[in-house]
């Protein structure tokens, strides 16, 4: 007890050394140890005065959108941008959005130190009705000007994609605002990443992201919904925009969000560190629930569900790496709960529940060795019923996958689906251990040949 006291409790130099003179032996180098602590925490710390003298002390700003009491009454992405633009040239700070539905015509983008608040499920970020039309003549490569056919759907501030059949997925997609309308011709902020041909169907879309980070660090976004508004917006794959959509940037936490209805990926977040996710929600999206890709290491998703999305609910794309998945939901998806693929390696999935997708319930991609998704971990996950449209396992390992472990989960099939197996060994795919699992109403484990 004696030593908790001394430990903590705020007293001089004089106390501890006639405490010192008074114990024996056996606690006097705990009491050097304490004098130690004390003159450097004395020293750094009660004397020292950082803040005062050179560095200037400054409150956190923060800037409220919505409504008649705001600082910024609008309720559009327009308003949401200004006072986000106003906190760039600050340094940073939050911005605080009201209750309301907030209608987005561009991403809403945002720089580093910043946070985008809303007031939980009552902020509604919804995207604006789709609008696409053709090219009259090709838009090649580096430009920042597109010839179209009408541009009656269009305004200046709105976020756009152009693209044509050739070159309509990935990279080759380019994402953009529009700056100014002259007659027929739009021009906007980000140089064309491709020759889009007019008889390709070349097309400019107003499909965009809804909220979108790029190039940025220290950012947070949470306590909001965004409803994506699907039906009548165009698709727009996960590289290049999302629900929410982050793109080379680190250290940003996405919290206590709900994208719903997008056409695309709910949540993208490509070429990244530590990126952080907790208590979201992708549902009834066009594309993927959450996508990590394109190098993305640390990334954390703990507490999310993935429902009812078209494709899978959690697919790790190209390079997603040292990764934790845990206490996520991921069902009724149509392809896979997970998939893991290229190059995505050492990651931990924990405390899952992944039941009742369309396909494998975790699912390894057909890759070569050198680009399998080697050294995950697979413990304490409940994976059931999932092949809800076609035969299907619990897992399936594919490719030259190897060094994998699935230890005491749970997998099991009790009527619903057509999960057949629990664990699918592809016949390319080696070092698969599997034990201490609970495995009821399917075969256990089947090695292709």
């Amino acid at each position: 007890m004696h030593k908790l006291v001394i430990a903590y409790r705020l007293i001089s130099y004089t106390e501890l050394i006639q405490y010192n003179k008074r114990s024996n032996m056996k606690h006097q180098s705990f009491i050097k140890l304490c004098l130690l602590v004390l003159s450097v925490a004395l020293g750094s710390n009660l004397y020292s005065q950082p803040i005062g003298l050179v560095d200037v002390r400054v409150a956190e700003h923060i800037i409220t959108v919505g409504g008649p009491g705001a600082d910024i009454p609008g309720y559009s992405s327009e308003a949401i941008q200004i006072a986000l633009d106003a906190l760039r040239s600050r340094g940073g700070g939050t911005v605080k959005l009201n209750p309301g539905i907030f209608i987005i015509i561009a991403p809403v983008r945002l720089s580093d130190n910043t946070a985008l608040v809303g007031s939980g499920k009552e902020t509604v970020l919804q995207k604006s009705d789709g609008f696409h039309t053709s090219f009259i003549i090709d838009a090649d490569w580096g430009m920042l000007k597109a010839y179209v056919k009408d541009v009656s759907g269009f305004k200046t501030g709105m976020g756009i994609q152009l693209f044509d059949d050739a070159h309509n997925q990935g990279w080759d997609v380019t994402t953009a605002v529009i700056t100014d309308i002259q007659g027929n011709l739009v021009y906007f902020d980000n140089p064309t990443v491709n020759d889009y041909i007019s008889s390709l169907n070349g097309t400019i879309s107003n499909g965009c992201s809804v909220v979108e980070v790029v190039g940025a660090a220290n950012v947070k976004i949470a306590d909001l919904v965004v409803e994506g508004n699907k039906n009548t917006n165009d698709y727009i794959n996960g590289c290049r925009g999302g629900g929410i959509y982050i793109h080379k940037s680190k250290n940003c936490v996405v919290e206590n969000v709900t994208v719903n209805a997008f056409n695309g990926d709910s949540f993208s977040w490509q070429v990244t560190e530590n990126i952080s996710l907790k208590g979201c929600e992708a549902s009834n999206g066009d594309g993927l629930g959450f996508h990590p890709g394109t190098g993305s290491d640390r990334s954390f998703v703990e507490n999310c569900i993935s429902h009812h999305n078209k494709g899978d609910g959690i697919f790790l794309c190209w390079r997603v790496q040292h990764g934790i998945f845990r206490n996520n939901v991921v069902y009724a998806n149509a392809e896979n709960g997970f998939s893991i693929g290229h190059k995505d390696t050492d990651n931990v999935f924990e405390n899952n529940k992944v039941y009742e997708n369309g396909f494998h319930g975790v699912c390894f991609r057909d890759e070569t060795e050198q680009n399998s998704g080697h050294r995950n971990t697979f413990t304490n996950n409940i994976i059931e019923n999932n092949g809800v449209t076609r035969e299907s396992a619990g897992f399936y390992i594919g490719g030259e996958t190897h060094d994998i472990v699935i230890k005491n989960n749970v997998i099991r099939s009790e009527g619903k689906g057509n999960q057949s197996t629990a664990i699918i060994i592809g016949v390319k795919s080696s070092a698969i251990t599997a034990v201490d699992n609970k495995i009821s109403g399917s075969k256990e484990i089947v090695q292709e040949k």
